[in-house]
């Protein structure tokens, strides 16, 4: 879901005001130039899937409400090296000083979707569903999951007030997991959900023991991980099991097989390259 305008415009205000400082000095001494009306072109440099369209066109709205913005193909659309993706007509002063703004950030989430994809299409054909982690850049956690769903991923919680999630470190601090997750019941809103992170087969049974939501199975190997399903299904089969833990591409196939609802992994967003975007004046 893209964020609304009243949600994402003092995240773009902030970073064009971070580009732009006190005024774009080489535009703006180019004299009467710098307000005449210009059309440009943006293109793909290389293939990848494109994401951020809309918040590029933001960007230069922000600056001039009169600047018109027109995507040339759908957003999340996979497209080759050359591809025309969006045209923008404006004056010159707007285009040149939103230009870096939107195409670093298009370029950073069209980089996050096109990994993301290659990781949905890896086990496409099986019932298990990507989701992305926290594990996000300060300041761009709503584009940065924003473009994980474009790739194809679900999102798992964007903060800490979205669901419970009983960690390791909550387990040694309260002592067990038992502890924990009772202590927790009694503080936690309605109808918040508890995800409790477990290791072995012994912390599954206590996390199934404590009547827990979602269990995940951390760091654990296929085999492992199986025998931890078989055992999840069996006791409660409504109880949703999530697979984590150093998931790449060569290993996400495999751990998809093991019968898990879902596998969160923060690769596509921390070990996604940008994808090569221009900005052509025409």
């Amino acid at each position: 879901m893209l964020p609304p305008d009243v949600v994402l415009d003092p995240l773009l205000r902030g970073w064009l005001q971070e580009d732009i400082g006190r005024g774009d000095r080489t535009t703006m001494g180019l004299g009467a130039i710098a307000h005449h009306i210009y059309k440009a072109i943006w293109i793909a440099k290389a293939p990848g899937v494109v994401a951020g369209l809309p918040i590029a066109g933001r960007v230069f709205t922000l600056l001039d409400p009169q600047t018109q913005w027109a995507p040339l193909i759908e957003e999340g659309r996979w497209c080759e090296a050359g591809t025309e993706l969006a045209q923008v007509q404006g004056s010159l002063s707007s285009l040149l000083m939103g230009e870096r703004v939107a195409l670093n950030l298009a370029m950073r989430l069209s980089g996050i979707a096109t990994l993301t994809r290659q990781y949905v299409d890896e086990i496409a054909d099986l019932p298990t569903q990507l989701v992305d982690t926290r594990k996000t850049t300060p300041g761009l956690r709503l584009l940065e999951k924003y473009a994980s769903g474009v790739g194809g991923a679900r999102n798992h919680r964007l903060g800490l007030d979205d669901a419970v999630m009983v960690k390791d470190n909550h387990i040694v601090a309260a002592g067990s997991i038992e502890a924990a997750v009772a202590q927790i019941r009694q503080n936690m809103p309605y109808p918040l959900t508890i995800e409790v992170e477990t290791e072995t087969l012994a912390m599954v049974a206590v996390a199934l023991a404590a009547k827990v939501d979602i269990i995940m199975l951390d760091n654990m190997t296929p085999d492992l991980m199986g025998q931890a399903v078989q055992q999840i299904r069996q006791a409660q089969p409504h109880v949703k099991i999530e697979a984590s833990g150093n998931v790449t591409l060569d290993t996400l196939r495999s751990v998809a097989k093991t019968g898990v609802d879902y596998i969160s992994t923060s690769a596509p967003i921390t070990r996604s390259p940008w994808l090569d975007l221009s900005m052509r004046m025409i």
